[in-house]
């Protein structure tokens, strides 16, 4: 089957959305699309804005998917292409274009390591506790006398 990586319009009159999918060929732009790579938003401000899953594009070109022009313009600007082309797979999952790349945004990764910030706030208190004790053992003698 013959796939192509298209731009899908949404989004009402004025304000365009666009969904980048993957298509047989021989579908219609507005048809059923086999897989959704991302989205580019034209119209956002300051700048605009678009995401896709590089991975997924990745293995969709690697299969030989085409791309048409605007998609492949988005997804050189991404720098989806420089992976195609060098061959490598970034650690990134997910790159946007707002500024910089993002890291997979926590749909697939591990959760963060905890940090061992409790055993030390345990030792503060127990010591803070043995101080008291002791100051109140030390005055209680002297009080008696």
């Amino acid at each position: 089957m013959a796939t192509v990586i298209r731009m899908k319009r949404g989004g009402s009159k004025g304000q365009p959305y666009y969904r980048i999918v993957v298509q047989d060929s021989r579908t219609r732009t507005r048809g059923r699309e086999l897989d959704i790579l991302g989205f580019y938003h034209p119209t956002a401000r300051p700048e605009p804005i678009s995401e896709i899953n590089i991975h997924r594009a990745l293995d969709w070109l690697g299969h030989g998917a085409q791309m048409s022009d605007t998609a492949r313009s988005v997804m050189s600007k991404l720098g989806v292409l420089k992976h195609f082309h060098d061959g490598t797979r970034p650690e990134e999952a997910v790159a946007t274009r707002k500024g910089e790349a993002v890291v997979d945004k926590g749909y697939n990764a591990p959760p963060p390591p905890k940090a061992a910030k409790a055993p030390v706030e345990e030792k503060a208190e127990e010591a803070a506790v043995e101080e008291s004790v002791e100051a109140v053992a030390e005055e209680t003698p002297a009080e008696e006398a």
